[in-house]
Order: structure tokens, then sequence, then C-alpha cells
């Protein structure tokens, strides 16, 4: 029989439109050198963390805000709780000859400069992507609408009582510095030639990290999956697969003439359910094979494992809820004549995924060591390999910055998704024993080995494992959506003068 092999889900399933998900993208990875906060979580390993935070999404647009005359004067955003990353934001652009405020979202502000901060930064990334935007009056109304989610997000996360320490700053900070080749130092020094404050941008980084924590907490909170969800899932992928449960079944045919007579019909299935109460009596199912059946009786009447496909649909309906060892409730009617049918044994089809074990050497760009220069020394090290003249685990010994290093650079065993987009690519490009080039990823740059590739059948347990996490990646958008509305109705909203240049 042949295994399923199961894909990897994608997790960037949404239901907005496509200009609004790549817009979803590009606000994710419009900060300050395109470091996203949830990837400066992460530590500094090939491998994801087991729960990625999500990045943020673009919910869909809620209804029009009319605007509202405020009932006191407006507060300074200086004075605002949280208006740091506001001012952050305005800042360069006040300075460049002044500034409006562009809505009140509870009792923080959203400014216009920091929408056309932020739309400038998106402008930026996908003429880098090649990503095709809407014009630009659209995508400053999407950047306003997602400036007035995160502030009432934000809101929420305060009133929550949730927190982010400064170590935790710290350490993200750090990361933030290291997935763009520079030291904390440098960091600064980039902020500073950029025009924005440290401290200010070090909030901005608390806001994003607060903003993420909260959402994790909330969005998993919502998402229920059940049995039915799970069965369901498997037995849409057996069949996409083209995958089938193989039955075992015994029967007891009573055989009917092909024009048999209602009478004829009515004996026989009086017959049947006095057999079905003999057997919910305790009686041995063989020997009543042997006593009544119509078809073969040898080895209790079963017929051997049989895909599903291979069976009359009447027979898998029956022994479909049936447990191993069970008689099913009714006497069944086909061309035949008629059946009682025991479930003897049943083998779910089993999925499969496709496990990798790589190693490789890592790099990180700092003080006197270029990008340009891991890359040459690198390249020359995958000559020396392939030549013979050393092996890959004794340079990784020698020079990995990873902790693989004492193990020669082995990662193990991995699956689908265990590791950054970036290195997964080029590892499913190579063959057993193949280098690749030098690969750039948020963590630093990379030489790759493919040690081995298998396909291994997963167990029950690890099905339905596999099956709740992909679930649960499916249900998270909608779940997201739903909290994202009910987060944005709970606030209140002044929309003042339009965002512009």
């Amino acid at each position: 029989m042949s295994e399923p092999t199961l894909p990897p889900s994608d997790p960037r399933r949404t239901a907005a439109s496509p200009w609004q998900r790549r817009l979803g993208v590009l606000l994710a990875t419009a900060l300050l050198c395109g470091a996203l906060p949830a990837q400066a979580q992460s530590g500094g390993s090939t491998r994801k963390p087991a729960r990625t935070p999500a990045t943020p999404k673009v919910a869909p647009a809620p209804a029009p805000v009319t605007p509202a005359a405020p009932t006191s004067p407006a507060t300074p955003a200086a004075a605002v709780p949280g208006a740091a990353a506001a001012e952050a934001a305005a800042a360069p652009a006040s300075r460049r000859g002044g500034d409006h405020i562009v809505a009140i979202v509870n009792r923080e502000l959203v400014t216009n400069s920091e929408v056309q901060l932020r739309v400038a930064r998106i402008e930026q990334e996908a003429a880098r992507s090649g990503t095709r935007l809407p014009d630009r009056d659209t995508l400053q109304r999407e950047v306003l609408v997602q400036l007035i989610d995160e502030r009432a997000q934000l809101s929420q996360a305060r009133e929550s009582g949730t927190r982010v320490d400064e170590a935790e700053i710290d350490r993200a900070l750090a990361n933030v510095a290291a997935q763009n080749q520079l030291s904390v130092a440098q960091l600064r020094e980039r902020l500073r030639a950029e025009g924005m404050d440290y401290v200010r941008f070090r909030e901005t980084l608390r806001d994003q990290m607060l903003l993420e924590r909260v959402r994790e907490r909330e969005v998993q909170g919502r998402i229920r999956i059940v049995d039915a969800d799970i069965e369901s899932w498997l037995t849409e992928q057996r069949q996409k697969n083209g995958a089938a449960t193989e039955y075992n079944a015994a029967q007891i045919l009573l055989a009917l003439p092909e024009n048999a007579t209602p009478d004829q019909v009515a004996q026989k299935r009086q017959l049947g359910v006095t057999i079905l109460q003999r057997l919910r009596a305790g009686e041995d199912f063989a020997a009543l094979v042997r006593e009544f059946s119509d078809a073969a009786k040898d080895n209790g009447g079963e017929l051997g494992l049989r895909r599903a496909d291979r069976l009359p649909d009447l027979f898998v309906d029956a022994l479909t809820p049936l447990r191993a060892g069970e008689v099913a409730p009714q006497v069944l009617r086909s061309g035949a004549g008629l059946h009682i049918l025991k479930l003897v044994e049943r083998r779910d089809a089993a999925l499969t995924v496709t496990q990798q074990r790589a190693r490789h050497i890592l790099l990180r760009p700092g003080a006197g060591l270029t990008q340009e220069t891991i890359l040459r020394r690198m390249a020359g090290w995958k000559r020396q390999v392939e030549a013979g003249s050393a092996r890959f685990e004794d340079l990784a010994r020698q020079h990995s910055e990873d902790g693989s290093a004492a193990q020669g650079g082995d990662l193990g065993w991995a699956g689908p998704g265990q590791f950054v987009p970036e290195f997964e690519q080029a590892l499913s490009a190579l063959r057993p024993g193949g280098l690749s080039d030098p690969v750039v990823s948020r963590f630093g740059v990379h030489l790759i080995q493919l040690l081995e590739r298998r396909e291994v059948r997963l167990d029950v347990r690890e099905q339905r494992e596999l099956a709740r996490n992909a679930l649960r990646e499916q249900k998270s958008e909608e779940a997201y959506a739903e909290w994202a509305r009910d987060v944005r109705a709970r606030a209140y909203v002044e929309l003042r003068d339009p965002p512009g240049p």
C-alpha cells in the first residue's frame, strides 16, 4: 500500500484579499533594518522556536468610524500613556515642519508622521521584494486602520497587566542587531543616523513585543479543536494522497436468490436477527459462521485485510464506527443476500513526513568580520570538503559559532518547518552528501551539508498531533480576525484630519 506524504501546512493563510496579505507581510517587515520583534525574541539557532509568535496581520477593515468632537482637549502626546511609539515615529517629521494627529484611540494617539513613516517603509520593502501595492491613498487608509487596531490592542494589553521586562528588551535588541550584522553599539549609531532616539526605539520594541504576547495569548485561547475536526482533517489528507483505511471483516452471509420474494427476505431477516441475538448473548462468531453462513467458512468467515475502496460502501459504513471485535448492530442487505459483519482488525492509513538530517557551519558577521569575508571563507571551505582536503565536521568544530559545533555541526533529524525558510529551501535542494553554497539567514551565514533524508511513518498519536497543529494554524487567522474586531469594537476611536503628505 502506498503511503501518503503529508505536505507541511502553510501558516500564512489568511482570509484577507491578496494585496492585503502582502501588506500584512510588509507591515511586519517594515521596522528598522527589516527586523521583526518576533524574530528578535528567538534565539541564535537555525531552528524555529517551538511556538513562533504570529506576525502582525491586517484584520478585515472595520466599519467606518464617524469623526466625533472631543469631549475635552486632546492630551499632548508626551502625556499619553504608551505614546512613546507615536512620538518616536512623529519626531523626525515634526522637526521637518510640523505634524498633526490623525486619530485618537482610547488614550493613544496616531500621528500623520507615524502613518507616513510606516507607508514609506512599506514602499521601500515593496520595491526591494517586487511586491505590488495599491494606490497611495488606499495604502495610507489601510496603514491608518492597522495603527488604530494596534493602539486598541496595545490599550487592552496594558489594561490586562501584561508586562515585558528590561532584560527581555535587551535580548531582543541584541538579536535585532545580530540579525542585521551589527553590534548593539552599531545599532544605536544606525538609529542616530536615521534620526531615531534610542530610548524611543526601545519603547517601540517593547510595545511590539507586548502586542505579540497578548495576541498569542488571546488568539490561542479562542481556538477550539475537537476530535471530529481531527478525524475530518486526517480523512481529508488520506483521500488527498490516495490512501485508505484497511479493514479485515468477518461475515455471516445468508444468501438470497436474485428474485427473492418478500416472504423469503422476511424469513432470512428473522434468522439474521436471531443470530445477532445469540451473538449479543456471548456465542462465538466463528461457530455461528460454521452453522449458518452461505459464504466461505474457513478462518471464521474473515475476508482478509482490504482497502476501504475495495469494499462495498455498505460494508465500510457499517464497519467505520466499530472497534476491533465488535459486531455491526444491524443485518445488512445487498444483492447477494443478508450480512452480519464483525470487525476483526482496522489499519488506519498511515501518514508520512520527510525528515532530513543535516549539519552546518554558522558564522555571524561582527567587528572585523564582514559578511563578504564570511562568504569568501565558506566558499573556500566548500571547495576543500569537495576536494577531500578537509572534513566538514572538523571545520564545524573549529569554526562554527552555533551550539552544534561540538557535534561537528550535526543538527539531528528534523521535519518540515523546523528550520527558517532560507535554510530549509537550501537544504531541500540538496541530495544526500551534497553541500550548499553559503546561505545568508537572519542568524548569520551557513554552510550546509545534507547527510540523510528519510520518510517516517507517523503512529496514531503523532498523526493526531500533526492534525492538531495544522488545524491550529488554519484556525488562528480566523481567531485573530475575530479578536481584533472585538477589541476594535470596544475601543473609543476619534478620527481627526485624514493622513496625507
